[in-house]
């Protein structure tokens, strides 16, 4: 069973709810018109925001790629390796569902566009004689088109800010992605020095016992049989001395 706190979950739980917002995000994108601005604004988030998660997935996988390679070094097992690898691959496909729906949306929005376009060039093929008729209502209608740019300008530049704010967002929590990478990176390190010492501090410890049996070997074979009968009931008595002083005393 593994800890809330171990990193790997830390960046998962950033990412998932990167995801929610991306996912949010794009159910309100798809119940807005085409080629308004806030939709063309919304699309841009979200092209941007598959970018930064599929990023960030990226990194988290290559994390599992590192302890994969020993995985006992690390306190995982191949169940939870496998485990983490389908969290990464189901998240990389959410993802790509969104991109895809955002992508075939601008297919369709161009479309649209190129259609309105055509339309508007036949309706300004007009005769001379229409021409001087419509003449005087056009005169009309520039300063509620004059109007009409002011106040879109307005809302795009309120667009482009909330924007820009929301990608400062998104920045800062790169950053803190990042941070938790650097951890994850510093710790396996910690890890594997501790484990080399303790290794070193083994086989040390392996080599000092083996050389201590060698020399009881070579004691026992030169003392024969006598010797080695006479130095169990040295030691027997030994044992009996120190029990007695150590628990009757």
């Amino acid at each position: 069973m593994f800890s809330a706190q171990d990193p790997f979950y830390t960046v998962k739980e950033e990412i998932q709810e990167s995801i929610n917002k991306l996912q949010s995000t794009f159910h309100q994108w798809e119940r807005i018109p085409l080629n308004t601005g806030e939709h063309i604004h919304l699309m841009k988030e979200l092209f941007v925001s598959c970018e930064s998660i599929e990023w960030q997935v990226d990194e988290l996988d290559k994390t599992i790629a590192v302890a994969a390679k020993d995985p006992s070094r690390y306190g995982i097992d191949e169940a939870e390796l496998e485990k983490r690898r389908n969290w990464t691959s189901s998240a990389l496909t959410q993802v790509g569902n969104v991109k895809k729906a955002v992508e075939a949306g601008k297919v369709q929005s161009h479309k649209v566009t190129g259609s309105l376009n055509g339309m508007r060039q036949e309706l300004m093929k007009f005769p001379d004689d229409r021409a001087n008729q419509t003449g005087r209502s056009n005169q009309y209608t520039v300063q509620d088109d004059d109007d009409f740019i002011s106040s879109e300008s307005e809302r795009q530049q309120l667009l482009l800010k909330q924007q820009d704010d929301e990608l400062d967002e998104l920045t800062a929590s790169v950053v803190r992605i990042g941070s938790v990478g650097l951890t994850i990176h510093e710790e396996l390190r910690g890890q594997e020095n501790i484990i080399e010492g303790l290794n070193l501090e083994m086989d040390s410890t392996s080599n000092r016992l083996d050389f201590v049996q060698k020399k009881v070997a070579m004691v026992m074979k030169k003392a024969g049989v006598k010797g080695q009968f006479m130095l169990i009931v040295v030691l027997l008595i030994l044992f009996i001395v120190l029990f007695v002083l150590v628990f009757l005393t």
